[in-house]
């Protein structure tokens, strides 16, 4: 029955180019892979479009299904996808979102990669977690070159092809993780499951695994203790006779967010396993997979803060309240530009690390000892900010926000995810700490990195005297190790916006340097060109 006519409503967004963005195409061609703008704008159109958009959404709705038996008892431990999640990964695959950079003979191979996986990103985020994995295994298999003779080809292939079977049958691989335990979460070295020798020089694992990444991969990279130490091992999930290797899902976690994406609880009983590297290397091993899922992190978590800007500004611009639009008010134009200034930043140096790990790859020492301290600076900061700025832009649309259908709630969700994957905020902290103890090379690539923008801004200047006097000081340095790895992670992005003359660079030193402003996004100082900043996220 209708009762009245209903005005006011914002309307759906329509179709947009989702690598429609300025700091990322500035970055794309800033860091080397400007060859690689008209295939990032495919796909960030075919992101923004309804399709797209509809996949995202029924592969969170349809979430994956554990089928540990078949009907007549047989143990299968299969999990079952919506045809949806089929579709964003065959999309994901075939654009080379996974490994398929390590087989490019080009430099800026991997910053092109980075930005392909940032505008697609902002469809689904779940299914990013077995994309970054494949892009992660592939260095580590290189530490043992037969393995990697046999499954690097098939883990780059741009083909997807998803099921069970014998990896050497297939036309394209997926690899996963399965790295903690119960008892230790991030202390993988308090790992129990045992790996026996076999005669033949493969290994028999029996153990638990917490947690294990996408567990429909086909490889999987795992730890357990050999009688050498801790060491690394491939796990396949089909062996080479077409049986099921003795590998068990027993549950699937029933998470806060990333829900298309399936991830279990799984017993080894006596599985057949590989070693990669050397007994008692496994650590040393899966550190190169750690820098590169840390990368995508700081990545997601700048994809996911460039969604809330978007859809904040979309909202904003379209809803009027008090006789004006809500994006003509002043505090709410703060708002806004305050959510666009911590996109841009993150996007910023997101890209810079991803020019980095391309040019490290190609034997630049100076940018591999800035990659190694940077990634864990900005995984720290970049990360934790990512929540707090999904929380601002979803309050934006007040109680629409707040309601499945606008997509928000999903965006809350996962946003805390990257901050806890691959080691949460204390872990990354201290591995920042350590790192600059071990490797004092780190330390002075990155001031060698932030130099570059002395004398641009007084406010930088000020924030780099102050982090070279904290650094000197070693006492308590554990005890304040959040907040000397934040500062180093904010003065970095503050170097870079200065440097790069972003629209973003004055508000950002005001704000996150000279705190001229006040903690809050929203508090930007009186002058501010809010008009600069919203232009970046929704032209007029």
């Amino acid at each position: 029955m209708s009762t009245h006519e209903v005005t006011n409503q914002v309307p759906t967004p329509t179709a947009r180019d989702t690598a429609a963005d300025p700091a990322l195409i500035e970055a794309l061609h800033r860091e080397g892979a400007g060859w690689a703008e008209p295939e990032v704008r495919d796909l960030g159109l075919l992101a923004g479009s309804e399709q797209a958009q509809e996949w995202g959404r029924l592969a969170n709705e349809h979430e994956p299904v554990l089928r540990s038996h078949d009907r007549y008892g047989h143990r299968i431990d299969e999990v079952e996808f919506h045809p949806a999640w089929h579709e964003l990964m065959a999309v994901a695959v075939a654009h080379g979102l996974h490994a398929s950079p390590w087989r490019e003979d080009r430099a800026g191979a991997h910053v092109a990669r980075a930005a392909r996986l940032y505008a697609w990103s902002q469809v689904e985020a779940g299914h990013m977690c077995p994309i970054s994995m494949t892009y992660a295994s592939v260095p580590a298999l290189r530490v043992e070159p037969e393995l990697a003779e046999v499954y690097e080809p098939l883990l780059a292939s741009r083909e997807y092809d998803y099921g069970l079977r014998e990896p050497t049958g297939k036309r394209g691989l997926l690899a996963g993780m399965s790295m903690t335990e119960k008892q230790g979460g991030s202390d993988v070295r308090t790992n129990t499951t045992r790996a026996v020798r076999s005669a033949d020089g493969s290994y028999r694992l029996t153990g638990h695994k917490w947690f294990t990444s996408a567990p429909m991969s086909d490889l999987f990279l795992t730890l357990a203790q050999a009688p050498g130490g801790l060491s690394c091992f491939l796990v396949p999930r089909v062996l080479p006779d077409g049986t099921r290797n003795a590998f068990h899902l027993m549950r699937l976690k029933d998470k806060l967010g990333n829900r298309s994406n399936a991830s279990a609880e799984i017993e080894y009983e006596g599985a057949y396993a590989r070693l990669v590297g050397a007994e008692g290397h496994g650590v040393r091993t899966i550190v190169t997979m750690v820098n590169a899922t840390r990368l995508d992190c700081v990545i997601g978590a700048a994809c996911g803060m460039r969604v809330g800007a978007v859809r904040a500004a979309h909202h904003a611009r379209h809803r009027r309240a008090f006789g004006a639009a809500l994006i003509d008010q002043p505090l709410m134009r703060n708002v806004l530009a305050d959510l666009v200034v911590e996109s841009e930043a993150a996007t910023t140096v997101a890209m810079r690390l991803a020019g980095a790990a391309d040019r490290a790859l190609s034997g630049d020492a100076d940018e591999g000892a800035f990659r190694r301290i940077a990634v864990a600076v900005s995984k720290y900061w970049v990360c934790k900010r990512g929540p707090m700025h999904a929380a601002e832009a979803l309050e934006c649309l007040g109680g629409n926000g707040y309601v499945e259908e606008s997509g928000m709630p999903r965006l809350y969700r996962e946003a805390p995810l990257v901050s806890i994957w691959e080691g949460s905020g204390n872990v990354a902290a201290l591995d920042a700490l350590r790192a600059m103890a071990r490797e004092p090379a780190c330390v002075d690539a990155y001031f060698a990195e932030v130099d570059g923008a002395a004398g641009a801004d007084p406010r930088l200047d000020a924030a780099v005297a102050e982090l070279r006097k904290d650094l000197a000081d070693p006492s308590d340095a554990e005890f304040r190790a959040r907040r000397i790895v934040e500062s180093m992670a904010v003065v970095l992005q503050g170097s870079l916006l200065v440097r790069y003359a972003s629209p973003a660079a004055d508000a950002f030193c005001a704000t996150r340097l000279a705190r001229e402003g006040g903690h809050a996004f929203g508090t930007l100082p009186s002058g501010t060109d809010t008009g600069a900043l919203l232009s970046r996220v929704e032209p007029a």
